[in-house]
């Protein structure tokens, strides 16, 4: 077995790549829309034509698909086989035999391998490196990857104190067996469900429509997040400043920061590194 499926097996790892592996089946052409928009609008580009790009973390392979359609050079790589299957799987659908589009496996705590890389113009990485076990070493490993003149772009799941710590355990619950899978969603998912529902009605929105909605935001699918909230384990988290100031030590320059209101969720962060 290979260390990712033991991980998984004893309880240490929420298997992210079972997860996309569904998720290919909702994808279609207005979610890579609407991932593509996002990126755009975090880049503030419409063209990555001539860049070189690194998606660490791949999962789905979406963002990935998105910045190759943007024209980017883009190098993918996860740490879960399942994940590099799913990214493989878009390259194959839309880019197929592509050589400007390489996937494999590879983890953001390798650092020979990290260093074996080169470095890139856009550095990408969307709530990936808070489930590595090792978040700030696997942060400290993205920053040589950046080319002078590059940009960083991450998500880390916002430091809620002791909500975060509660989320822990039931990251850990749902990691531990069939049982505890069965328990965490039997409990969140209907709550998920109501609130909102509550919100959309206190809104004056169609409850049913909203879901529909979910994908402009990221293009992503509201019950496949939901499963990698409750199941995504390891899990770290980090206050906005933290952050900041742990980049901002590097000599990088915050760009652009999108904040979830120091509620559930990710801050978003593009760094900016100097010629």
């Amino acid at each position: 077995m290979s260390e990712h499926a033991i991980e998984v097996k004893q309880g240490k790892r929420f298997e992210f790549g079972a997860n996309w592996t569904r998720f290919l089946s909702v994808l279609d052409d207005d979610r890579i829309a609407q991932a593509r928009i996002s990126l755009e609008k975090m880049l503030d580009t419409e063209d990555l034509s001539g860049k070189t790009f690194v998606d660490i973390g791949s999962g789905s392979g979406l963002f990935s698909l998105a910045a190759r359609t943007q024209g980017a050079k883009v190098r993918s790589f996860d740490y879960d086989p399942k994940s590099v299957a799913c990214t493989k799987e878009l390259r194959r659908r839309y880019f197929p035999d592509d050589e400007n589009w390489v996937v494999e496996e590879g983890s953001a705590l390798n650092k020979d391998y990290l260093n074996s890389l080169g470095q890139f113009d856009i550095v990408y990485s969307w709530g990936v490196l808070h489930h590595t076990g090792q978040m700030w070493e696997a942060l400290e490993n993205a920053s040589p990857l950046v080319a002078k003149g590059g940009k960083l772009f991450i998500a880390i799941y916002n430091d809620q104190g002791r909500t975060s710590c509660l989320w822990t355990m039931v990251k850990k619950i749902y990691c531990s067996g069939w049982l505890g899978r069965f328990m965490v969603k039997l409990l969140f998912y209907p709550y998920f469900a109501l609130g909102r529902a509550v919100n959309d009605v206190l809104k004056r929105r169609n409850p049913l429509a909203s879901y529909g909605e979910y994908k402009k935001t990221r293009g992503m699918s509201v019950v496949h997040d939901w499963a990698d909230w409750l199941g995504g384990y390891p899990f770290e988290v980090a206050t906005p400043e933290e952050i900041f100031d742990f980049y901002h030590a590097k000599g990088f320059q915050l760009e652009r920061m999108r904040t979830c209101g120091g509620g559930l969720g990710c801050n978003e962060f593009v760094f900016s590194l100097p010629n």
